[in-house]
């Protein structure tokens, strides 16, 4: 007998929380255009970060102990989802808050989680993650940066590439070798935190094709580090890696890196009231592709909530969610094409602009299509 599908819904008694974010957000961005929100969880303000931390809002799955609010997986869905929806700035925080903190809390040392994780929840410590390195591509597993033991910790050499938001951060978690070559693969890796403003650190960042800078390239001459500065087990970084990358994947924000353009050509379409059949069933068929990837991100926070993993999960809701982010810019730039008699708006046409620029970032940060389809085959038992 077939019984009904149960889709994983956001508690109702969130309703509240979700009210009080989007009144604040309403207020906080009322007089930012759609080009600057479009960038985001790429864009960078500490002072507007700071505000969120004031609110309790950073750090919400971290217990009270510790800074943080105590609450759960979806409360942070909820402040995520809204966040990205309406464009905010978040860069300055979203990492350490969505992964780095989470990392440490499961993997530190108590001296570690006492020092990083209350700074993190108050807006004063930024991290970003040190993973990809030159001529490596996604072959993460292939890692030459090394740390060797000394009498004082740590002796770090080596470099990593396309670090998003380096140059506003304090501290990075680089996965590094600590024993072994790059063909031992992920034998030998370990984490450590590097504290980026120690002598040997440089930050050189990349400007990309839109005149931004949030990639950047970090070299470690001779930097050391004290014998604190490793993060859980000395060679088991390859772990606690892909632990941190279940959280970096398994978030709302595959899905609305675009959402700047589509409410910008649902205000034309309301504003110039054109309801073609075309125009409508185009709309209709976003609309409803973005509804079953909420539906799928919400089924990944379940799992956290009940202690899960979520690893292949948020692969395919990152995979899939990405693919739909660019192709809400291709259909919306082809329909705008095709629509010569309609006056765009100089406002709509600088967000599309910047995301057509930007979208091939979309399947690159957080995992290429190929790196995430081979997790998603191992997570089925099919290699």
């Amino acid at each position: 007998m077939l019984t009904a599908l149960e889709y994983t819904q956001v508690p109702a008694d969130e309703h509240s929380f979700r009210l009080e974010i989007r009144a604040f957000l309403n207020e906080a961005l009322k007089d930012v255009p759609s080009h600057v929100r479009a960038r985001s969880w790429m864009g960078s303000d500490e002072s507007f970060s700071r505000k969120l931390a004031a609110r309790g809002w950073l750090g919400l799955t971290i217990p009270k102990e510790y800074g943080g609010s105590g609450k759960g997986f979806f409360p942070r869905f909820v402040l995520s989802e809204e966040l990205l929806a309406s464009g905010a700035p978040v860069a300055a925080h979203w990492i350490a808050d969505r992964q780095s903190g989470p990392l440490i809390l499961r993997y530190g040392t108590d001296a570690q989680r006492n020092f990083y994780i209350p700074r993190i929840c108050r807006g004063e410590a930024f991290f970003c993650i040190g993973m990809s390195e030159p001529n490596s591509g996604s072959d993460l597993a292939s890692i030459r940066t090394r740390a060797t033991r000394n009498d004082q910790g740590w002796l770090l050499n080596g470099s990593k590439i396309w670090t998003t938001n380096a140059q506003h951060c304090q501290y990075m978690i680089a996965l590094v070798r600590t024993s072994g070559e790059s063909s031992d693969r992920q034998k030998g890796l370990s984490q450590l935190i590097v504290d980026l403003s120690l002598p040997g650190v440089t930050v050189r960042p990349i400007v990309d094709m839109a005149g931004d800078a949030h990639f950047n390239e970090v070299f470690f001459d001779n930097v050391q580090l004290s014998s604190d500065a490793l993060v859980g087990s000395e060679g088991q970084g390859w772990e606690q890696v892909n632990a941190e990358l279940a959280f970096e994947r398994s978030g709302p924000e595959r899905i609305y890196s675009s959402i700047a353009l589509l409410e910008c050509w649902i205000k034309l379409l309301r504003d110039q009231s054109i309801q073609d059949e075309a125009s409508l069933a185009l709309l209709g068929s976003l609309i409803a592709e973005m509804a079953v990837l909420r539906a799928l991100s919400l089924a990944v926070t379940q799992k956290l909530v009940d202690g899960e993993s979520p690893a292949t999960d948020a692969s395919v809701v990152k995979d899939y969610g990405t693919d739909y982010e660019q192709k809400l810019i291709r259909q919306i730039g082809a329909w705008i094409g095709s629509r010569p008699d309609v006056v765009i708006p100089a406002d709509m046409l600088q967000t599309l602009a910047y995301l057509e620029q930007m979208c091939a970032t979309f399947t690159l940060r957080g995992g290429t299509r190929e790196i995430l389809r081979g997790i998603i085959a191992r997570g089925l038992g099919l290699r």
